[in-house]
């Protein structure tokens, strides 16, 4: 099988890149970051990609951005996550898309054995899902809880928003734009499932929420 490798501290890249190489699977490229694993896939088009969650340049959530996208443009290709940290935003979106192939995500600390990874790759490139408890576990939390979906600046506007804020007056005080505000309250909206329709104003709906919260 042919991999390809994501991930920034290099000592565990090199080392994952030789623990695969040991059981009999090609390590077409490893890479240290987001734009890179974007790119080696598109070269190499291997069968499964592992990849860390947080990379440059802004180590939040570029690793998983880039699996769901590689999982947009290539429907086949399995995605191993390999990580320190549930990423709620995206995590439940990636395991979701695994209709046409195989999925996984892992958390490095509670990984005890080497055989055990392999394992889940071979799995996980053979069409099945391999996911943590405790990755399953931060997700349903996240379900019985709308605003655990937020992002932490999607949090900090819509706390703004409960304050009886403006768009101008949030822009102004996270120094931001305002199409950069009206982006954020768009993305309150969908994670709350406020659609365009819901009955009452949108924003009164998702103070409501938020007080709840």
């Amino acid at each position: 099988m042919r991999v390809v490798i994501a991930e920034d501290a290099v000592l565990l890249r090199e080392g994952l890149a030789g623990l695969l190489e040991r059981f009999g699977h090609t390590v077409a490229a490893s890479v240290g970051d987001a734009d890179a694993l974007v790119a080696a896939v598109a070269e190499h088009r291997p069968e499964a990609v592992v990849t860390d969650v947080r990379m440059p340049p802004h180590f939040t959530d570029e690793g998983l951005r880039a699996a769901l996208d590689l999982r947009r443009r290539f429907p086949e290709l399995a995605v191993l996550v390999l990580s320190q940290y549930v990423e709620q935003t995206y995590a439940a979106e990636l395991l979701e898309s695994g209709d046409g192939a195989g999925v996984g995500y892992l958390l490095k600390d509670r990984i005890g054995d080497v055989r055990e990874f392999v394992d889940a790759l071979d799995r996980v490139a053979a069409g099945g899902t391999v996911v943590d408890p405790e990755v399953v576990r931060q997700l349903l939390r996240r379900r019985r809880d709308p605003l655990a979906r937020l992002t932490p600046r999607e949090q900090e506007v819509l706390g703004l928003i409960a304050g009886g804020r403006s768009n101008a007056s949030i822009a102004r005080e996270l120094v931001v734009t305002e199409a950069a505000v009206a982006k954020h309250i768009a993305g309150i909206f969908t994670k709350l499932d406020l659609p365009p329709e819901a009955d009452g104003h949108r924003r009164v709906l998702a103070v409501l929420a938020y007080l709840q919260g």
